[in-house]
C-alpha cells in the first residue's frame, strides 16, 4: 500500500518559517509556504549564531561548506563601558563563545534555497485571512490566504510577533512594546578586533559584529518612546552616540545613511501559554517573541524548525498520534524559551535598561565575574543539541 502523503502549510517565510518548511519536507512531507510580502526577502541585519543555531543549521542538513558561506567565524569579545573602558572583557582563550557572524538576508536566502530545492513551495503575496484550526483526532486545519482555502494535516505558524493565526486563536498574551527601539546597519567595513563587542550605557547599548568578509553589522538599542519617528535615521544615531567610545563613533559616521535602518522593539512575554492549537503549532517570533539581549531570536527560531521536523514531521509520519506529537513538541521548546526569554530580560534590566544611577555599581561587579562563570553561562544556552 502506498503511504499517504502528509501535507503541511506554514504561514511566514522568515526564518522559523522556512526552517520549519525545510525541516518537514526532509521527512517526506509535502509543505506549501504562504508569505503575504510581495518578494520573500529579509532586511540587512545581522545575526550572531552560535553554537545551538549552528547545530540546528547541521540537522537541517546544511554541511560545513554550506555553513561557512553564510557567516564568519567570530567570538564574543565581551562587554565595555560608553567610554570604551572594559566591564567584563572575554579573553580569546575563554570556552564556548565562538559563533558565526551572519548577514541575515544571507542566512534567509539559504534556507530558502534549500526549502525550495527540498521540494517546497512559496507562495507570495498569500497574507492569510482565515484559519480552521481542525482537530488533532478529527478534522484537518484550513487556512485561507489570498482567497484560496488550503487543507492541511499540520499548520506552521511563523508569522511573526504579530502573527495573525495566533491572533485568532490564541489571542492571550499580545505583543507588549519593550521601550526600546533598535537601529542597524551593514557596512563595508573590516572590523578590528574582528569579534562581537558591546557597549552598555545608561538605558542604551551599542554592538559591533562581522557579518562577512569586509562587512560589519551594529547595532544601537536605545530606550525610546514608542512610535518616534526621524527625518534623518543616520544623524538620529550620531546625536544619541555622540559622547560614546571612539570605536562608536566612528562606525556610525563610516555608515552611508541610507544604510541604516530602526525598528521599534516588541516582545511578548512570558510567550504562549501553549505552543499548539487543534492542528496548529507555533514557531519563532509567533510563539516567544523575546528582547534581543541575549541574541536568540535567530536560534531559538532554527531550533522549533527542526524540532518540527524531527518531533512532529518524522513522528507523524511514522505513526505517532498527532496529538501525542504536538504535545512532544511544546513540552521540548516551551521550557527552553521561556529559559532563554527570562534571561534576556534579566540580562536587559542589568545591562541597556539599566540608568545611570547604578552603572557603577554593576560594572564593578561584573569585573568580578571569572572566566569559568562565563562558561557555564553560555553552555546552558548555546549547548543545546537536536533531538535525534
Amino acid at each position: 500500500m502506498t503511504e499517504r502523503v502528509r501535507t503541511a502549510v506554514v504561514a511566514g517565510a522568515g526564518i522559523g518559517g522556512l526552517a520549519s518548511a525545510l525541516g518537514l519536507a526532509r521527512e517526506g512531507w509535502q509543505v506549501t509556504v504562504l508569505e503575504r510580502a510581495s518578494e520573500v526577502g529579509e532586511v540587512g541585519a545581522g545575526v550572531a549564531l552560535a553554537r545551538n543555531g549552528i547545530a540546528s543549521l547541521q540537522a537541517l542538513g546544511f554541511a560545513d561548506a554550506a555553513i561557512q558561506e553564510v557567516g564568519v567565524p567570530t567570538r564574543a569579545g565581551g562587554t565595555f563601558d560608553q567610554h570604551g573602558y572594559p566591564i567584563l572583557a572575554i579573553a580569546p582563550d575563554v570556552e564556548g563563545v565562538t559563533m558565526r557572524g551572519v548577514h541575515r538576508p544571507r542566512l534567509h536566502e539559504a534556507l530558502l534555497d534549500r526549502a525550495r530545492a527540498a521540494g517546497v513551495e512559496v507562495m507570495t503575496g498569500a497574507e492569510v485571512t482565515g484559519i480552521v484550526p481542525g482537530a488533532p483526532d478529527g478534522a484537518d486545519a484550513v487556512v485561507t490566504a489570498a482567497g484560496i482555502e488550503h487543507r492541511a494535516d499540520l499548520v506552521v505558524a511563523a508569522d511573526g510577533v504579530h502573527s495573525a493565526v495566533r491572533t485568532a486563536l490564541a489571542p492571550r498574551p499580545v505583543p507588549v512594546y519593550s521601550g526600546y527601539s533598535s537601529w542597524r546597519a551593514v557596512l563595508r567595513h573590516e572590523l578590528e578586533p574582528s569579534v562581537l563587542t558591546q557597549y552598555w550605557g545608561p538605558r542604551a547599548e551599542f554592538g559591533t559584529m562581522p557579518v562577512g568578509h569586509g562587512l560589519t553589522y551594529w547595532y544601537g538599542y536605545v530606550r525610546l518612546p514608542q512610535g518616534t519617528r526621524y527625518l534623518d535615521e543616520h544623524l538620529a544615531a550620531r546625536e544619541r552616540f555622540d559622547d560614546w567610545a571612539q570605536p562608536v563613533r566612528g562606525l556610525i559616521d563610516a555608515t552611508p545613511a541610507d544604510a541604516v535602518i530602526r525598528h521599534d522593539v516588541v516582545h511578548l512575554p512570558g510567550g504562549m501559554r501553549r505552543y499548539h492549537v487543534g492542528r496548529v503549532v507555533f514557531v519563532g517570533d509567533a510563539a516567544h517573541a523575546m528582547l534581543p539581549t541575549m541574541g536568540q531570536g535567530a536560534a531559538s527560531a532554527l531550533e522549533d524548525g527542526i524540532c518540527v521536523g524531527r518531533l512532529l514531521g518524522a513522528q507523524v509520519r511514522a505513526g505517532a498520534d498527532v496529538g501525542e506529537a504536538l504535545a512532544q513538541y511544546d513540552a521540548a521548546r516551551r521550557p527552553r524559551c521561556r529559559s532563554i526569554a527570562r534571561a534576556a530580560t534579566a540580562s536587559a534590566l542589568g545591562g541597556a535598561h539599566l540608568g545611570p544611577a547604578l552603572q557603577g555599581v554593576r560594572n564593578a561587579l561584573m569585573r568580578l565575574t571569572p572566566s569559568a562563570a562565563i562558561s557555564r553561562g553560555a553552555d546552558a544556552v548555546m549547548g543545546w543539541q537536536p533531538p535525534t
